[in-house]
C-alpha cells in the first residue's frame, strides 16, 4: 500500500459521504444530509486527505486561523485501513501547514481518548457546546 496525502478540497460530496460511512465517524456526522456535507467540505480552512490509488481512505478537516488555534473537526480513517499510521500522518500533514504557535483542539470520539493521548493531546475539561437545531 502506497498512501498519498493531499491538501485541498477536491472531494465530491458523494465520495465524502461514502468515506465517512466506511469510517467510524459516519455514525456521528450528518451523512443523510448532503447539503450539510457540502458546507462542511467547502468551508473547511484546511483539508488533508489520504488516498490508496483513487480510493479515499482518510481525512483531516480543520477550521483555523493558521496561527493561533485550529479546530480539528474531523480526523477519520477508513475502518479497513486503521492502525496503519494514517491518522498520525494526517495529523502530521495538518501540523506542517500550521504555524508552530498554533494550538490544535478537538472533540474526541467516545472510544478515541487513548488514541489522542498517545498523539500528545492533553485533556481539557473547560470545553462547552451550544448545539444547533
Amino acid at each position: 500500500m502506497d498512501v498519498v496525502y493531499r491538501a485541498g478540497k477536491e472531494i465530491s460530496v458523494d465520495v465524502a459521504i461514502d468515506f465517512y460511512n466506511r469510517s467510524t465517524l459516519g455514525q456521528r456526522r450528518p451523512v443523510e444530509r448532503p447539503d450539510i456535507f457540502e458546507g462542511m467540505l467547502e468551508n473547511a480552512s484546511l483539508t488533508i486527505t489520504a488516498w490508496d490509488r483513487d480510493h479515499l481512505i482518510g481525512i483531516a478537516r480543520t477550521l483555523t486561523d493558521f496561527t493561533y488555534v485550529a479546530y480539528l473537526a474531523d480526523l477519520a480513517v477508513d475502518s479497513r485501513y486503521q492502525r496503519k499510521g494514517i491518522g498520525k500522518a494526517l495529523l502530521r500533514e495538518t501540523k506542517l501547514r500550521l504555524a508552530p504557535s498554533c494550538t490544535i483542539v478537538l472533540f474526541a470520539a467516545p472510544d478515541a481518548d487513548s488514541y489522542y493521548a498517545a498523539l500528545g493531546f492533553e485533556r481539557n475539561p473547560r470545553g462547552w457546546v451550544l448545539k444547533g437545531e
